[in-house]
């Protein structure tokens, strides 16, 4: 009788086995830049969260650095002279993860996937543009990585609304679809039209602030992209010492074209320039309707100044 009651007491106080979870690859916690594990039960559900390892020592893994925009300000001819540093490794597409919806629920084992392959010493890069403007966006990063290293290149907001312009228009006339003039956009009842998406993409402290709510201003570096197409060379080393690089790009990887009337690029004897998309004239607007932009950005731009401690040669 005392041995069935031994027995039943340890029946009791005998501790519940809980069974343990599949292990997750050291490495893919080591790449997530410690991905909260609530995160990643959210976002991984229909994948389990791994890394695709080649052969050769090279995996797919999350960016540590993410071109987060501005959208015509240059992202692109950025993350291509980012690209000769031979410690990087660019994603070629807009990802589009943290700010479509239908991407962000595939999760972050879909997000890796979109990566390039890149080997323990690189530094994985991923650029979209949209990211900047997107108001979700900076609290998605930040749970995914509070360390990221963010890059942001502006150019003169006027300037910007310009090319916005240019690049929509192009692509409608590609579909062969009307599309109207700017003046359309930017005048409505007489005065400058305040709610055009293009414009409301040139007020840079808006954004900047949901930005700074989440990162501090030494993890957000700022490419001036008006002197990235005048000289780039110098804004390249301030980049490579933001990522803390070694020196590898120099002044001979670029070249200007006068054809093209913008630099090209150079990387080991070879020759190559950005799209034709890019870098195409902007729309003759009438000089009055210029100094009404440019007077509308003028505070704007005062108060970004001020949130970043930097000023930059805009209208």
């Amino acid at each position: 009788m005392a041995a069935f009651l031994l027995g039943a007491v340890l029946l009791i106080v005998q501790p519940h086995i809980v069974p343990s979870r599949p292990a997750v690859n050291s490495k893919a916690e080591t790449s997530s830049q410690s991905v909260p594990r609530e995160l990643l039960k959210k976002t991984s559900q229909k994948n389990d969260f791994k890394e695709s390892i080649h052969s050769n020592g090279s995996c797919q893994q999350l960016p540590q650095t993410i071109i987060i925009g501005v959208r015509k300000g240059g992202t692109r001819a950025l993350l291509e002279m980012l690209s000769l540093h031979p410690d990087i490794a660019a994603a070629e597409s807009e990802v589009h993860f943290f700010d479509w919806e239908d991407h962000y629920g595939n999760g972050l084992q879909w997000y890796i996937n979109q990566m390039p392959f890149s080997y323990p010493h690189q530094i994985t890069v991923e650029k979209t543009p949209a990211y900047f403007t997107s108001p979700k966006v900076p609290e998605r990063v930040y749970n995914m990585n509070q360390s990221m290293r963010l890059l942001l290149i502006l150019r003169d907001p006027s300037e910007r609304v310009l090319s916005d312009y240019t690049q929509v228009f192009y692509n409608h006339m590609q579909k062969h679809k009307p599309y109207p003039s700017i003046e359309q956009f930017l005048i409505k009842d007489g005065e400058l039209n305040v709610d055009y998406k293009a414009i409301n993409r040139s007020l840079y402290y808006i954004h900047m602030q949901n930005w700074l709510k989440y990162f501090p201003l030494d993890r957000i570096h700022i490419v001036d992209g008006d002197k990235l197409i005048k000289d780039p060379f110098p804004e390249i080393e301030k980049v490579e010492r933001f990522l803390k690089l070694s020196p590898q790009i120099n002044a001979s990887n670029f070249y200007f074209n006068k054809t093209k009337g913008f630099y090209c690029l150079r990387d080991s004897g070879r020759e190559r320039c950005l799209h034709e998309s890019k870098g195409r004239a902007h729309p003759q607007v009438d000089t009055r309707l210029l100094e009404k932009l440019h007077a509308y950005f003028h505070e704007p731009n005062k108060k970004f100044f001020e949130l970043v401690g930097r000023t930059f040669d805009w209208h």
